[in-house]
């Protein structure tokens, strides 16, 4: 069982001092109290653990009672109070209780005589332990007298085990255990004995053997212990033995006589302490025996008395005192936790018990029951109205004695008001007393879990007080013990006392009201006059007594560790002398300060608070010193302890309005300018209990006089002054509101700050405060209007408005602008179908809003003058049913275009606009907007207005509405449309799909269709003016690409140079006029950090015509830069000529189609081409074309000169297959639309049909338009014409929809026309791109040629021409030609100096063996004249090995350095041109014929014999 934080148990125990020593052992006993870990196992359930037990040491029946066993009046200390609600009421004064009366009986009764039992166990009140105090000085006295008048003490109170076994039930019930203290006092023989024989033995073995004193006899301890105590094995021992210092003895009751023969023996401080130790043990098990014992015999009388509850004779009143019994004892002991269980359980079993008996039970049966009703308050509430009755007419007098006689006692639920218990015993008792008997028990029990300040301050004076009563002597044993830090309450405890008395305080009201008209039932029902009275005094008695008890609870409950925030409320002087309200000293609470704060005259003119003061939700404004204040909001249950007591006192506020209801004072509400649904019926009170059912009078009743309501019955003073008068009540009524607020503020309640804010604010505008009205309006009209609060935030915002008006604010035209945004916003709700108002007419909709509307802010268009800045509306604030109520209208004179809206205005009259504007934006990346707009005023009445705008800047592209604002002075009524947004659907817009017809300026921007590799790369820029007579142009180009630099001031006009107006600046060209249908082309230079496949431009286009302007357009442009052709070039140098060998391939998965090719000549070299060259060839992704150009050096002489170039161009002249397949089809189609009404679409389908095509004409289709020279129109059928023309809208001019026109043209256009033959020519101007080709710079190119010397043909050949044949073994002589030129050397690179070169043969050893000069060196001389060739001729020999074809000999050329080392450059600056490469020789092996004989007739077979004879030769024989 978890323990308790602060434990209030407390436990009798009564001791007997026949030698009068107990003064001498409390200085010692007193300071270790109370006692402490306590562990107790249930007989049911885990182990308990008790923390703190306290000792209420009560003095026996053989002398005066101790003044430690007083009680005294206890009081709260001053400096726990702190201001949290009322002061909080000492609930812990006690005057006289039952359990002190029980406990002063018992103590004087055993002085009179042996007490006698009740027969009733919980009614007894009896020591857990009995403890008696020996003095005994030596051996002889206590042989002489005292063990016989210890044996006579326990034979007097002890239990006897030979009683009855009824008397033992009883005694089991009072179970005590008893304890013998051995008290020793110094300089007796006593205090020189050991403890027990073992300490004296061992203490004469220390002294040694030789000692000349003897033993002595048995100590006094061992005496008492073997006379005393049980023998039987794990008996419990009941004697301990406490040794008192000489200096804890006054000196008057010091002995004088010290004894004669000393034992050597002397107490240690150890040995002391561990006595006191052992007593201390000795105490606590002793009680924990007596109280097992106890609860043992009443569980078991408890499960018998249960099991007879259906037998005649039970009696439930005599049950619960035997049940509450228990729990008693678990509180005594500090079990608080299974006492407030026991208690829980008796209030279940009362409220089924009362229950049985309204419904009729046998009450004979059941032993009696309740009472019907509570006497005293039926003979209350006679004598209460009988007074009132003859004083009338008198004035009534607070400070009278008669009336604090009434009010004597502020604390309703205490039980120690009345004899509950006795008069349960005797059932005499209603449930209204019993109801109150048990919920206070229930209180008292969670204030002690709860560590409350009342009952914990309790608890420290007892302590004190015991403390003070000690004698101490001349030194004493225990210094005073230091001042404990202040134990933490339990917040969560306290909470669920506030939760209790939630539920309580109802229930008993009604319980009241129920007894009270259950007494009146059976008597003659009086006057009319006397019966109301006798009412109003009923109702007074009612709700004083709920008043009051949630005061008491607030005040029980209130604690430091609840950091609620400081009070914002002022009054000014006038209200503070004329509020009777008496400050909370004269109250209930006398401990605790004021929380009512007073203003002084020089603070009543301050502004009101800031809207800072009430922080909010989670965000408290506290300051506390020592604990941080994220330590308080650690603490358990703070926000469920703040919560709790601001219901408590918003339920003391709904107990104060009832009383104001009566008398007519109303808090605001009832007077404020509430809008009430239209078309709803007001509600009605009606009486159930009338019969004549006739309401006319009582609807219309006005609420009665305040003198003609009597005060009688209303003893909570605070509830009696605030009755009184209409100050007092509203001053109350804002203390309750601002405590609630701060509390709810503490516990993060949101939205009941809000409501008890807003409470206050109605007060204040319902009591002309309007400055302080207006900063709580300021802070809860939003709070509202987000929760969804329409009509409460509308009616709030009427009465903020009239505050602001009567101070002449300059906030006033800001909110009376709100109000009129909610109020349109209210309106348009309640004419939704479906809904209650829905049903209602809407004129009187209409009048019903209007007529608030217009007083409060009169016309928008004057209001609009009136803000002091620009303010923002949304749209839907005051215009409903917003949409498209034509699409664009295109002029024919003009690019521009008109499109009209519908729209239902909310505003209760007319209102004037300077301008309407109608944005309309693409969802795209680039976010294009185009501007529809009014530029004059325009007037909007209530209801449908139709709107016409205009729009000078047509920009191609699908659109939806964005936004629409209409602006009047300051004030802008504007509506964002998001595409994501819900509130689209709301507005019936439509997509608008805008073009520009085929006679409007057009503008476009592509690539230079000429480029050339080695240098800057051009746009053009093309403008057509269409039907338009252009005065005067400006394009504006903003490039879209990173890295991209567009060099604009080095434009040129092709063919119109004197076109433009400026000079060309960064970014923009200025033109000026153009004439109708002409183009205007401008080619600039561009830039480029990194490659990419095409670069974004946006050109913006402003242009003034002869018709009117300016016109404005806009165009994104997607330019492919990437190169359409790869070429790569390989070049093949020989002794005069190079070949140059050019790889041409698509540079995309498209196929190209090349026109021409050429190579062009340089100042040094000069190309032709080789072979025949077709007039176009098709190049496809996957099959390159090949071009190769023989290059020659021109004869110019020997020397050339230095500016010369050596670079050739390849010029190649190309269109992509793709792109003429387009152009087919684009002019097929626009072709055939021309001559349909349809022209002016043009370029809406140009744009469509292009973008299909680059989606869809793949490679495949165009490699198949190549091979078969014709293109397939089927892949234009998918395109999908309804997605691609919707918002397009519809002509006036014409019958037919274009958006069904064109698709159905565009259908009978495919059916004629599945096929297009694609021309052999170009259908597009041909593109072209001019590649520097740079001839490769070697200094020197070596031909190499090795030829076999003339020899006689030893072996005919078939044929001329063959390679020639040798035979193995042959020597055949080669000469070896080695040929140099430098006529491919660039003279600016030539080597300065003559070059030396090493040549090597070599061959496989296999294949030939090589003789004479295989290697050696030759130098290059530096020649002047690079046309001149160095020869030189090398005799080799050559043996070929092998038979067979066999290659020549290979031949290494490498250049020396100065040291005749090999140069170790990677790339050698010469070119080795070898004649002999795969050319061969025919070597066979010199025999015209084999034969081969094998000769099986001889011995082991005969020999093997091949004969061949060779060439020129006799013929041989070899045997093998």
């Amino acid at each position: 069982m978890d323990s308790q934080d602060a434990s209030t148990s407390k436990v009798t125990v009564e001791y007997h001092d026949p030698h009068d020593v107990y003064k001498l052992l409390a200085p010692g006993l007193i300071p270790q109290l109370p006692l402490h870990n306590l562990h107790w196992q249930s007989h049911a359930g885990p182990l308990r653990s008790i923390p703190t037990l306290h000792v209420d040491l009560v003095r026996g029946g053989d002398g005066p009672v101790a003044p430690a066993s007083t009680t005294p009046a206890l009081r709260r200390s001053d400096s726990t109070a702190r201001d949290d609600g009322f002061q909080a009421q000492s609930v812990g004064g006690r005057t006289t209780s039952l359990e002190t009366v029980g406990s002063s009986a018992a103590t004087t009764g055993s002085a009179a005589g042996p007490q006698r039992r009740h027969q009733i166990p919980g009614l007894r009140q009896s020591p857990y332990l009995k403890i008696l105090l020996v003095r005994c000085d030596d051996n002889d006295s206590y042989k002489a007298t005292v063990r016989s008048e210890v044996r006579e003490w326990i034979k007097d109170h002890a239990p006897s085990p030979s009683s009855s076994k009824k008397a033992r039930v009883q005694e089991r019930h009072d179970a005590f255990e008893w304890l013998v203290i051995h008290v020793v006092l110094p300089n007796t023989t006593a205090a020189t004995q050991p403890r027990t024989t073992s300490v004296k033995t061992e203490s004469a073995a220390s002294e040694g053997k030789t000692s000349r004193w003897r033993t002595g006899s048995t100590p006094l301890l061992e005496k008492f212990q073997s006379d005393f105590n049980s023998s039987a094995k794990g008996a419990v021992d009941h004697v301990a033995q406490i040794r008192i210092g000489i200096n804890d003895v006054p000196y008057d009751l010091l002995p004088r006589v010290v004894p004669a023969v000393p034992t050597g023996y002397m107490e240690t401080e150890q040995d002391a302490q561990r006595a006191w130790e052992d007593l201390l043990n000795r105490l606590k098990d002793l009680i924990l025996v007596s109280f097992d014992r106890r609860v043992s015999q009443y569980e078991d009388d408890i499960k018998e008395k249960e099991s007879q509850r259906a037998l005649p004779g039970w009696n439930f009143c005599t049950f619960f005192i035997l049940k509450e019994g228990l729990a008693r004892g678990f509180e005594s002991v500090g079990l608080v936790d299974d006492a407030l269980v026991g208690y829980d359980e008796l209030s279940v079993g009362l409220d089924s018990f009362v229950a049985e008996q309204n419904t009729g039970g046998n009450l004979d049966r059941q032993g009696g029951g309740l009472l019907q009703y509570t006497k005293s308050l039926k003979q209350t509430i006679d004598a209460l109205a009988l007074d009132s009755s003859s004083t009338d007419d008198e004035t009534v007098d607070l400070q009278s004695d008669s009336l604090h006689k009434e009010s004597a006692d502020e604390i309703p639920i205490n039980a120690a008001r009345r004899p509950y218990r006795d008069m349960i015993l005797a059932n005499d008792v209603s449930a209204f007393d019993f109801r109150c008997y048990l919920f206070s028990r229930q209180i008292a029990l969670l204030l002690r879990l709860a560590n409350a300040q009342s009952t914990r301050e309790e608890l420290l004076a007892q302590l004190k007080e015991q403390q003070d009563s000690i004698l101490y002597g001349v030194a004493p044993r225990v210094p005073a013990q230091q001042k404990k830090p202040e134990e933490k309450e339990n917040l969560a405890k306290l909470a669920e006392i506030c939760h209790r008395a939630l539920e309580f305080i109802p229930q008993i009201s009604h319980v009241m009201r129920q007894e009270l008209l259950t007494a009146y039932a059976e008597e003659q029902q009086p006057e009319r006059a006397a019966n109301t009275l006798r009412d109003d005094v009923i109702n007074n008695v009612i709700s004083s007594f709920g008043f009051s008890v949630a005061q008491q609870i607030l005040a029980q409950t209130s604690t430091k560790a609840l950091p609620i925030p400081s009070s914002t409320i002022s009054f000014t002087s006038d209200d503070e002398q004329k509020a009777s309200i008496p400050e909370p000293k004269t109250m209930m609470h006398p401990a605790r300060e004021s929380s009512l704060h007073t203003k002084s005259a020089q603070q009543e003119h301050q502004p009101p608070p800031s809207p800072g003061v009430f922080p909010g939700p989670g965000q408290h404004t506290i300051t506390h010193q020592g604990d941080s204040y994220e330590a308080y909001l650690a603490k358990n249950g703070l926000e469920e302890l703040a919560t709790k007591r601001g219901d408590l006192y918003m339920f003391s506020r709904s107990i104060l309005t009832n009383f104001g209801k009566l008398r007519g004072w109303s808090a605001g509400w009832d007077e404020a300018p509430i809008m009430h649904e239209l078309g709803m019926l007001e509600m009605v009170d009606i009486d159930l209990n009338d019969d004549d059912g006739d309401t006319t009078e009582k609807q219309g009743k006005p609420a009665r006089d305040s003198r003609e309501l009597p005060l009688a019955g209303i003893n909570n003073k605070l509830l009696r002054t605030a009755a009184d008068n209409s100050t007092d009540f509203y001053r109350l009524y804002e203390i309750l509101t601002d405590k609630a607020q701060r509390h709810f503020n503490v516990a993060g309640l949101d939205q009941s700050v809000q409501g008890a804010m807003s409470d206050q604010a109605v007060l204040k505008y319902h009591l002309q405060e309007y400055r302080a009205a207006t900063s709580f309006f300021c802070l809860t009209t939003p709070f509202f209007g987000e929760s969804g609060w329409s009509w409460l935030e509308l009616s709030m915002l009427v009465m903020y408005t009239n505050c602001l008006k009567h101070l002449k604010s300059k906030e006033f035209v800001r909110v009376a602008l709100k109000l009129l945004t909610k109020a349109c916003a209210t309106q348009k709700d309640h004419e939704k179908p479906g809904t209650l108002a829905g049903s209602v007419s809407d004129g009187s909709i209409r009048a019903g809003i209007s007529a608030v509307v217009n007083d409060a802010v009169g016309n928008v268009s004057e209001l609009a003058l009136a803000l002091p800045g620009d303010a923002k509306v949304p749209l839907d604030s005051f215009i409903a049913d917003v949409c498209l109520e034509s699409m664009p209208v295109y002029h024919d004179d003009r690019d521009s275009a008109t499109m009209s809206i519908r729209l239902r205005s909310l505003l209760p009259s007319e209102a004037t606009f300077d301008s309407v504007t109608l944005q309309l934006v693409t969802d795209n990346v680039a976010h294009t907007e185009v501007i529809f707009r009014v530029a004059e005023q325009t007037s909007i009445v209530p209801g449908p207005n139709v709107i016409t705008l205009h729009c000078a800047s047509i920009i191609p592209g699908l659109f939806r509405v964005g936004r629409l604002c209409l602006q009047s002075s300051r004030l802008s009524l504007s509506s964002e449309y998001d595409a994501s947004s819900s509130k689209q659907s709301a507005h019936r817009f439509r997509s608008v799909l805008l073009h520009r017809p085929a006679s409007a300026l057009q503008v476009g921007l592509s690539a230079s269709r000429h480029m050339t590799l080695n240098k800057t790369n051009h746009l053009e820029l093309t403008v057509h003016s269409g039907n338009n007579s252009v005065k005067s142009c400006e394009v504006r180009i903003r490039p879209a690409t990173g890295g991209l630099r567009m060099l604009m001031n080095e434009a040129v006009c092709i063919d119109q140079p004197d076109s433009f107006a400026k000079p060309p600046e960064a970014g923009v060209f200025r033109l000026g006029a153009l004439p109708r249908d002409s183009p205007t082309v401008i080619r600039f230079p561009y830039t480029i950090e990194q490659d990419v496949a095409e670069i974004v431009a946006k050109l913006d286009i402003t242009y003034n015509t002869d018709k009117d302007g300016p016109f404005a357009t806009s165009e994104t442009s997607k330019i492919p830069i990437s190169l359409a052709v790869g070429v790569n070039v390989q070049d093949i140098f020989k002794h005069s000529v190079m070949y140059s060998r050019f790889s041409v391939s698509t540079g995309s998965t498209q196929p190209l189609r090349l026109y021409d090719s050429e190579l062009l000549d340089s100042d040094i070299f000069e190309a032709t081409r080789s072979g025949l060259a077709s007039s176009t060839l098709d190049i496809f992704p996957d099959q390159p074309t090949t071009l190769v150009y023989k290059v020659r050096r021109k004869s110019t002489g020997e020397h050339v000169g230095k500016g010369a170039s050596r670079t050739l161009h390849l010029k190649l002249c190309y269109n992509r297959l793709n792109l003429e397949i387009e152009e087919l089809l684009r002019h097929a189609i626009m072709e055939a639309l021309a001559q349909t009404p349809l022209t002016q679409y043009q370029r809406l389908v140009e744009s469509v049909i292009m973008e299909h095509m680059h989606s869809y004409l793949d490679h495949r289709q165009s490699e198949r338009a190549s091979l078969l020279g014709e293109v397939s129109t089927d892949f234009l059928a998918s395109i999908p014409w309804q997605d691609k023309l919707i918002g397009l809208g519809s002509d006036p001019a014409k019958s037919e929809d274009p958006a069904v026109a064109i698709p159905r043209f565009f259908r009978e256009w495919l059916q004629t026309h599945q096929t297009l033959p694609l021309p052999s020519s170009n259908i597009l101007p041909v593109s072209s791109i001019l590649i520097p080709v740079e001839v490769p710079s070697l200094s020197v190119v070596h031909t190499i040629d090795l030829r076999l010397s003339p020899m006689p043909d030893l072996i005919s050949k078939k044929t001329t021409g063959e390679p020639p044949v040798v035979i193995i073994g042959q020597v055949a002589p080669a000469i070896l030609r080695l040929k140099s030129t430098r006529r491919w050397c660039d003279p600016t690179k030539a080597p300065r100096r003559d070059q030396v070169f090493s040549y090597e043969v070599t061959a496989p050893l296999e294949l030939w063996t090589l003789g004479g000069r295989r290697r050696g060196h030759f130098v290059v001389p530096q020649a002047s004249n690079p046309m001149s060739d160095e020869e030189t001729s090398i005799p080799i020999v050559m043996i070929p090995q092998r038979e067979g074809w066999i290659p020549l000999p290979t031949v290494e050329i490498r250049e020396l350095d100065t040291n005749d080392e090999p140069l170790s450059t990677s790339s050698p600056a010469f070119e080795v041109d070898s004649h002999n490469i795969g050319e061969t020789v025919h070597v066979v092996g010199g025999r015209e014929s084999v034969t081969v004989s094998l000769d099986a007739s001889g011995q082991g077979g005969g020999p093997l014999i091949l004969e061949g004879p060779r060439v020129g030769r006799t013929s041989s024989q070899v045997v093998a």
